[in-house]
Parts: C-alpha cells; structure tokens; sequence
C-alpha cells in the first residue's frame, strides 16, 4: 500500500492521444471573445480587486487562444494546406503573437483584441476551405 503512496507520478498532457479528427477554429474564437469582453470589463472597472481577477482570466483565456492555434497548426494542417495556402504560417504566427505576452495577454487594448479575432477569422476561412477540399 505504501509503494503505491508514494510511488512517482507521470503528469501527461495532449491535445488528443489519439488523434480524434474533430478540429475546429471556434475554439480559439470563442476563447478570444472572451479575452475581448473581460478586457471590456476590467476598463469598465473602477475596483481593483476585480481588475486583478479580469487580467488573471484574460491572460489564462489568451493562452487558450494561442493553444488551440497550435493544435490547428500542428495537428490539423499539413503539407498541401501549406502549399496551397503560403500565408497560413505567417497567419498563425501573428495570430499567436497577437494572443501573446505582446499582444492580449500582456496588454488591456480592445483594438489589439479585434486584430486578434480578425485572425482567427483568416485562418477559420482557409480551415473551412481545406474541410471543403
């Protein structure tokens, strides 16, 4: 009993251990939504206990965004979709850096936000062509 008590823990995280084929750029969508209307929340603040807690949830949220951007890039497209779409790496580079320390995670700007969803919406249309495809 006690070997396993204190017998060593393995911590695994993945996107799919198996891939499961569902991809969909929603997810970053809506996680970036989010980051848009908690950082719409904490200008309207004038608490700063609140605010603390909008910045806290809008970074962890920024983060989700840029996670899912990546399954897309590195699970879901391949070779040909690069091919036929050369834009698609510079796309969800700047989609990512928008949702980074630079971008919504590390600032309070709803413009900064938009440019953030506006990608998204780049790669969700050429995501939606390759479905088509």
């Amino acid at each position: 009993m006690f070997a396993r008590l204190f017998a060593p823990t393995i911590e695994v995280s993945a996107h799919c251990d198996l891939p499961c084929g569902v991809y969909d750029p929603a997810q970053a969508r809506i996680e970036a939504e989010s980051v848009k209307a908690v950082i719409q929340k904490a200008l309207d603040s004038d608490d700063p206990d609140f605010r603390t807690r909008a910045i806290i949830i809008k970074e962890q949220r920024s983060e989700l965004v840029k996670h899912h951007l990546w399954v897309l890039w590195t699970d879901y497209f391949k070779p040909p979709h690069f091919e036929a779409y050369p834009q698609l790496h510079t796309l969800v580079n700047e989609a990512t850096k928008l949702a980074g320390a630079s971008g919504t995670k590390g600032t309070l700007d709803l413009e900064t936000a938009d440019k953030l969803l506006a990608k998204i919406d780049e790669i969700a249309e050429i995501f939606w062509a390759t479905k088509k495809a």
